[in-house]
């Protein structure tokens, strides 16, 4: 199934190269996958992996593991940003 892997900040240094301008890329996951599991799969640091949103609502760290993704999903991820 598909769904929309979007990537921000540093963390755009994990995607192909043609998508780097647009930070997302369409990719076709095994159903019941999980927001960690792709995580994972994709070899995302988990230190870089800090907040994450499918489908515009936030997902906390403790139910990443059990939060499988469906088809045509949105699945955006932020490393921490420190700012002033």
């Amino acid at each position: 199934m598909k769904i929309i892997l979007k990537l921000f900040a540093s963390l755009t240094d994990y995607l192909p190269a043609e998508a780097k301008y647009t930070n997302l890329i369409e990719i076709d996951i095994a159903p019941d996958t999980s927001i960690a599991e792709l995580v994972e799969q994709h070899r995302l640091p988990a230190r870089l992996v800090h907040l994450v949103l499918v489908n515009g609502s936030y997902i906390p760290p403790e139910q990443r593991a059990g939060r499988t993704l469906a088809a045509g999903d949105a699945l955006a991820i932020w490393p921490p940003i420190a700012g002033g």
